[in-house]
């Protein structure tokens, strides 16, 4: 890794191309194409369409190995759905059935057929690509799986593929944060809502698959450690946050470290603008998440 200091790439700009991007992959969880395709090779509706879809690119694995790569679901939740969800529908039958999807949600979100062939999705795919160039999968598992996956031959899915590269490597990046500062899964999910960026409370413990009990604990857990009150998180609650971003920012600066400062301006220009055509459109459902 080329270390950010030493470069006049700003840890901010990592931040900001991470934020422009992401939404042009994970728009796809929220899309009703996605369970159109997947429940057409017969996967059943609702979450074992997302863990089968996400960790399709690792094969038919079992339910605690997408635990640890999903790492902050719940793993009762988790093997409700996998690996009965492989004897539905083979890891080969979700990827294509995925990358339909992928296509469908974003043609429609664009604008249509001729929105998704815009010059600006070929320029921002074109870039992303690079990016990825220089990524490795050493201790990254769930990126490792979709980076062993051919690229696609469109614009527009070459698009998706590099947004879901990036993500994905950036989200194995973070886990290596969460558990160096001793965060479990259901943990790091409740101080990321409480930094009122993520879900809505109520969303992340029915989506994240938690009970009532089990929420509770580790809010009075996090309580002892002096991360969160009846307020929300402390003074060191946020110090804490602050510093697992900044460590993730660091850990996946490699693909704007290739592009360099102007270029990765670009992509946030480019990023941004796709990426709020596509909330305009009515990407996401209404009150789901605390804030942008």
């Amino acid at each position: 890794m080329v270390s950010v200091e030493r470069s006049t790439l700003h840890l901010g700009q990592v931040a900001r191309a991470h934020r422009a991007v992401e939404p042009l992959h994970n728009h796809v969880y929220f899309a009703p194409e996605t369970e159109r395709e997947l429940t057409a090779v017969g996967l059943r509706p609702g979450r074992m369409c997302y863990f089968a879809g996400r960790a399709a690119p690792m094969g038919a694995v079992g339910p605690g190995t997408v635990t640890a790569t999903f790492y902050n679901f719940s793993p009762n939740l988790v093997a409700r759905h996998i690996p009965r969800a492989w004897t539905l529908a083979s890891p080969e039958q979700v990827l294509a059935a995925r990358l339909a999807a992928a296509r469908a949600s974003l043609t429609r979100l664009l604008g249509g057929p001729d929105a998704s062939a815009a010059p600006e999705v070929r320029e921002l795919a074109a870039l992303l690509r690079e990016a990825c160039s220089v990524l490795t999968p050493e201790g990254r598992p769930l990126y490792a799986g979709h980076a062993d996956l051919p690229w696609p031959d469109e614009p527009l899915l070459q698009l998706w593929h590099a947004a879901t590269l990036l993500r994905e490597y950036r989200g194995d990046g973070h886990i290596t944060t969460l558990l160096l500062a001793d965060l479990s899964g259901l943990e790091a999910l409740i101080t990321h809502t409480a930094t009122g960026r993520g879900f809505l409370p109520e969303v992340a413990k029915v989506g994240r698959g938690y009970s009532d009990e089990e929420w509770a604990a580790a809010c009075a857990a996090l309580a002892d450690r002096g991360l969160l009150d009846d307020a929300g998180l402390t003074e060191q609650g946020r110090e804490l946050r602050a510093r697992l971003e900044a460590e993730t920012d660091v850990l996946s600066a490699d693909p704007w470290l290739q592009l360099g400062p102007e270029r990765t301006a670009r992509v946030i220009e480019l990023g941004k603008g796709l990426s709020g055509r596509l909330v305009a459109n009515g990407a996401y459902p209404p009150d789901t998440f605390a804030g942008p």
